[in-house]
């Protein structure tokens, strides 16, 4: 992208107007990260929340160095849960492994449910064996997203010692719990995943009988 689109969008990112900032942030999906990150740090402290919302996901997209450390000071400084929730979730797609403390900590002393759930997803994410106490403790949870994320995140870090503990999700009411679980067995080469996902196939909704079948090919082709 040329130096004068560039400039064209810094002052698009400076309108009054919401939409045209929107628009502008959006158009910087196709540039370069050093070229984008200056541009986006313009709208982090934007008045408007979604606004603010996405040029924090785009920095977990459009990697420089200097993003860890505006998203850790997000995650543990700003007053609104959502700005912090959205940067728990950026740290996620950063792939960071320095967030790993930091995401624990957020989950383990945050106490609004949508800051630990994007904790949860970016530990998963993180692919961390060490979160596993953590995420462990996240299925005891009141919340039926942070099972969700729970479940899904121990899949993604391959805690074939948590089977015993997310089985018990096979009769849940809520069936994205049981999609969560059967998509995270087709990670988890265990004893127990292959009976588990043959009755997760039989599941009165088809996304859940589906996720069962996908992870049952996925257990068998690594055989």
């Amino acid at each position: 992208m040329s130096v004068v689109n560039l400039s064209q969008i810094s002052t698009q990112l400076e309108s009054e107007n919401a939409r045209d900032r929107l628009l502008a942030l959006v158009s910087l999906r196709n540039v370069p990260a050093t070229d984008a990150v200056p541009l986006i740090k313009k709208v982090l402290n934007d008045e408007h929340m979604p606004l603010r919302s996405m040029a924090i996901f785009a920095l977990g997209i459009k990697q420089t160095d200097e993003c860890y450390d505006i998203l850790i000071d997000l995650l543990r400084h700003d007053p609104d849960y959502g700005i912090r929730a959205d940067a728990a979730g950026a740290l996620g797609y950063l792939e960071d492994p320095r967030a790993f403390e930091p995401l624990v900590r957020a989950f383990l002393e945050e106490t609004d449910w949508l800051v630990r759930f994007s904790a949860a997803v970016s530990l998963g994410n993180l692919k961390n064996p060490e979160a596993y106490s953590v995420l462990v403790r996240a299925l005891n949870s009141q919340e039926v997203v942070l099972q969700q994320a729970a479940i899904a995140a121990l899949g993604e870090i391959g805690a074939t010692q948590a089977v015993e503990d997310i089985l018990r999700f096979a009769r849940s009411e809520d069936w994205l719990v049981r999609q969560r679980l059967a998509e995270a067995l087709g990670h988890l080469d265990h004893p127990k995943s292959r009976p588990a996902l043959a009755y997760l196939q039989k599941d009165s909704h088809p996304q859940v009988s589906q996720a069962a079948t996908v992870s049952l090919q996925r257990l068998n082709s690594d055989v």
